[in-house]
């Protein structure tokens, strides 16, 4: 198979401060060429770069297409995945590579985490022998009781990673040791689903969590797990600030957490919320710093009275921040209900610590300046920290035709992937030259409307489709349904009670919270 060194990559040559310079003013004019990955034949969920380089793209999505797809992107003219996978019965939700590509482990709502032995990935002998990660050396241990949310790998040990569930487990696994299945003191039990666990990229003992009750933690695992005499508080060290409070209403809100993404040195922590705006904090800080909006177009000006913008009402959305080719992870990616990502540049976090206001309770609730603000506050009484509001993305990523779900933001290399209700996968860059590509088309800058597909809920199919048709539809009622929710009006927090909305659930509306069955596209 031919391959191209990547030293010449378009921006990437040179001294530092002059690929620094040719990318900042590469980015200045945004990402406006793309092209299409398209393998999958369903929407897609879950997607993940390889540790050392981020050579290895893995992808998975759900319905009729449970299918692993593995691309590699030091190929000539990246058209068609290097390997696919298979192995899961039941929607992919997570994806993640071992700290040095041994393994390649799947999660979702099959309740079951897959181990695939992906070493042939590193081998070119391998690969000359046609080697690839076969169904025989697929793993299809370490069960579950609920949905898996999440898998994150140590950062240097192949055999530890973590997982969490939708049955309030988070589970140390170390595959060093001969248990077959997770003991007691492997597992942390919370009383609410847990939506995501991301290990410190650096720290091995450190890693964070989010939960459906609003809380994100940061905890140690020499705390977290281990004897019951050896514990405490369940291995917290830090509890993020995630609760909102606006003008003078009397009550809280605490959106749910969809997932967490580091930066490649940890510190920078960014939150993505459901019904509310991505959210960054610094390792070490509980309250926010930043705020991620797109009330402006990335050329400064308002967005225009019913044009929609960002919004995180549908799906779970899983944001990712990267270097694009620079030195440092400065860079923030979100998909978006409007069918479009946002990029956003993060500022340094001292200079966002320099201007984040702090708002004494009884001003906050008094003052009109603050009526319309958003802040956040630990209780009714506690004073309201109000982050940098980065109201204008640098870009605003079109193309789509429906909700994208996942961003992922290359280390290495200016490009940006998105992916969700469609079965392509999306590839953004600056420029139409790329290493592994030919050139890149002109991305259209339109965006299409909702309600231009008709939604039949008799006629969604249950075998592999040739267009998006059928989904795009399904989303666009959802987002009829369900978009632009207020979370002060669906996620009201009251101190000493879960988060409720204008009304008690009944039991109606529990059963529709149920994981859906195998093949519905209402997971995306």
């Amino acid at each position: 198979m031919s391959r191209r060194k990547h030293g010449s990559a378009i921006g990437l040559a040179g001294p530092s401060r002059s690929r620094q310079q040719t990318l900042e003013t590469m980015f200045r004019q945004g990402f406006p060429y793309s092209k299409k990955l398209t393998a999958h034949t369903s929407c897609i969920n879950s997607m993940t770069f390889s540790p050392q380089g981020a050579r290895y793209l893995a992808t998975g999505g759900d319905g009729t297409d449970l299918d692993i797809h593995i691309w590699d992107f030091h190929q000539e003219n990246l058209i068609r995945p290097l390997y696919t996978c298979t192995g899961p019965r039941r929607n992919i939700f997570t994806l993640a590579f071992s700290a040095t590509n041994k393994y390649l482990f799947a999660g979702g709502t099959d309740n079951t985490i897959h181990k695939f032995n992906v070493t042939c990935l590193n081998s070119p002998l391998d690969l000359a022998a046609g080697g690839r990660p076969a169904d025989s050396l697929r793993n299809a241990t370490h069960l579950h009781k609920d949905i898996v949310r999440s898998v994150s790998c140590h950062p240097t040990q192949d055999e530890v990673f973590l997982s969490a569930t939708d049955d309030g487990r988070i589970v140390v696994h170390d595959q060093r040791s001969w248990q077959s299945l997770p003991r007691a003191q492997d597992t942390i039990a919370l009383d609410c689903e847990v939506t995501d666990v991301k290990w410190h990229p650096t720290l091995e003992h450190l890693f964070a969590t989010s939960e459906s009750n609003g809380t994100v933690c940061l905890r140690d695992t020499r705390m977290a797990f281990g004897p019951s005499v050896s514990r405490t508080r369940e291995g917290v060290v830090q509890t993020y600030s995630t609760r909102i409070s606006k003008g003078a209403l009397s009550y809280l809100s605490n959106p749910e957490p969809s997932s967490l993404t580091f930066d490649r040195d940890g510190t920078k922590l960014v939150v993505t919320m459901l019904n509310h705006n991505p959210t960054i904090y610094s390792l070490k800080d509980p309250n926010p710093l930043a705020v991620c909006r797109a009330t402006n177009l990335p050329n400064g000006i308002p967005v225009p009275n019913g044009q929609r913008t960002y919004s995180n009402s549908c799906t779970m959305k899983h944001g990712s921040i990267g270097a694009l080719g620079l030195d440092s992870d400065d860079f923030y990616c979100a998909g978006s209900d409007d069918f479009c990502a946002y990029i956003w540049k993060i500022p340094p976090l001292s200079e966002l610590t320099e201007k984040r206001k702090v708002v004494p309770c009884d001003e906050w609730s008094v003052l009109q300046e603050y009526a319309n603000e958003i802040g956040y506050a630990e209780g009714p009484l506690a004073e309201r920290y109000l982050p940098v509001s980065l109201d204008t993305p640098l870009d605003r990523l079109t193309g789509h035709k429906s909700i994208i779900n996942t961003t992922l933001v290359h280390p290495s290399f200016p490009f940006i992937l998105a992916c969700g209700i469609e079965q392509h996968i999306f590839l953004h860059a600056p420029s139409p030259h790329l290493p592994f590509s030919e050139p890149l088309e002109q991305t259209p800058k339109e965006v299409r409307c909702i309600g231009t597909t008709r939604y039949d809920p008799y006629s969604f199919s249950s075998t592999p489709r040739d267009s998006d048709d059928e989904a795009i539809a399904l989303f666009d009622h959802i987002i009829t349904q369900e978009g632009e929710a207020d979370p002060f009006l669906v996620r009201k927090y009251i101190p000493d009670t879960e988060a409720i909305g204008p009304e008690e659930e009944s039991d109606e509306d529990l059963d529709e919270d149920e994981p859906e069955e195998e093949g519905s596209a209402g997971v995306c």
